[in-house]
């Protein structure tokens, strides 16, 4: 199947992006209501661990639960599918991006996010480079080389593997910024989504 986007990673920046790329639709903009998107989560994000005290406008709540509430606006939206697999090989075919999760299944993609975290990166076929994250106080954590999110054409990178800091709002901010980035292409203009009455 072609999505549109597949996003690899459901942390804090992986749902956000799929967050905002699905709230593109029932605005009226014909471009965005056939967009279908992915996302690959293996429910591994740190933010499971977490308990949140200090984002702005949310009372205290355990990371688990604010990633729980986020699914859930992704899916009160639709058009965002989300398997509980892992990524092993992504490679760039013509216009496409070939997709492989840790099942064997094999998906393709005019757009791909990288937000799977800042412990590692071994998924196969991509040309990035891999370097030590220089904003996480743990030692051995990574990041993938970029500028302004992107790695390579329609490639880009969010979170602590952008090399920001594990901070819920950074992370989430990264995710929304590459989705307003990927809608605004394919609008043909700069697009800003607010949420109106």
């Amino acid at each position: 199947m072609v999505y549109h986007v597949i996003i690899v990673g459901g942390g804090a920046s992986g749902l956000s992006c799929a967050l905002t790329l699905a709230s593109s639709r029932g605005r009226g903009w014909q471009w965005a209501e056939d967009k279908r998107y992915l996302v690959f989560d293996l429910e591994g994000s740190d933010l499971r661990k977490a308990f949140l005290k200090n984002v702005p406008g949310i009372e205290s709540i355990a990371g688990k639960e604010l990633l729980e509430k986020i699914r859930k606006q992704i899916e009160s939206w639709g058009g965002v599918d989300i398997l509980q697999e892992g990524v092993v090989r992504i490679e760039k075919k013509g216009n496409l991006f070939e997709v492989e999760g840790s099942s064997g299944k094999v998906f393709n993609a005019e757009y791909v996010v990288l937000a799977s975290g800042f412990h590692g990166f071994d998924i196969k076929g991509l040309k990035v480079e891999v370097v030590e994250n220089p904003k996480s106080p743990k030692p051995g954590r990574v990041m993938i080389k970029h500028e302004n999110y992107q790695v390579d054409e329609n490639l880009f990178v969010i979170g602590t593997l952008a090399g920001l800091s594990s901070h819920f709002t950074s992370c989430a901010g990264s995710g929304v910024e590459v989705a307003i980035e990927i809608l605004s292409r394919y609008a043909g203009k700069r697009i800003v989504i607010h949420d109106v009455p």
